[in-house]
């Protein structure tokens, strides 16, 4: 079994987490030309309030005006995963895999899949039940009823097999943020949160230490101490 760094769950800008990704994500790459045998890594975050674009992002599919945003406390990000615009703030565990695909042997496709049964894995311990719509990346509640809702995100971006960016797990997060946006780019499905389906405030380092397990368990990894 491989072995993963796992960072302390911290509140921390967006722009910090980032550098701190692209260092890690550059590292392994380089490492991984010259042999070496690294860790993954996985970073977890509770980032203040922001938006992120990914490569095929409308800027349309913002609805806030920067003098809004500015009010707001929000700030904007042009980065470079896959898919639309997205929200990340405080109540949300966002969480950055690091991973060489390669040496767990698994491609993006199956990758995708697992962070998928993850976030379902976690929400089931919670009492939550949760999956996947066809089509769509993401996790969601009240599958196949007028009400579908997206409680958790999926955007990534990888170069020789090596990942970043990574999932946004809506725990006890400010819904009406989203209103600002079209989350995803989707215009016909809600969002929903932890808190909101079971009616009470969630430990988020629970959420967090729930996740590692599951994380762990998909990927055959190992917590490196």
């Amino acid at each position: 079994m491989d072995f993963c760094v796992f960072h302390k769950l911290t509140n921390e800008g967006y722009s910090i987490t980032w550098d701190k990704q692209k260092q890690l994500f550059l590292q392994l790459i380089d490492n991984k030309k010259l042999g070496a045998d690294l860790p993954h890594h996985c970073i977890s975050v509770e980032h203040p309030h922001v938006y992120t674009f990914g490569l095929h992002a409308k800027q349309n599919n913002m609805l806030a005006t920067p003098q809004m945003l500015q009010k707001m406390g929000a700030e904007t990000y042009e980065i470079e995963r896959g898919g639309d615009i997205t929200y990340h703030g405080p109540g949300q565990l966002v969480v950055y895999p690091i991973l060489d695909l390669e040496k767990l042997g698994i491609g993006l496709k199956s990758y995708v899949e697992g962070l998928e049964s993850c976030i379902i894995s976690v929400l089931n311990d919670f009492g939550i039940n949760a999956g996947i719509i066809k089509g769509r990346v993401g996790v969601w509640v009240d599958i196949g009823s007028s009400s579908e809702r997206k409680i958790a995100a999926i955007g990534i971006k990888s170069s020789r097999y090596v990942t970043m960016h990574g999932i946004a797990l809506n725990v006890n997060t400010d819904l009406s943020m989203f209103n600002h946006i079209v989350p995803c780019g989707i215009v016909d499905k809600g969002v929903t949160s932890m808190e909101k389906e079971l009616n009470e405030k969630i430990d988020l380092f629970e959420v967090n230490q729930t996740w590692i397990k599951h994380f762990c368990r998909k990927f055959g990894l190992l917590e490196k101490k």
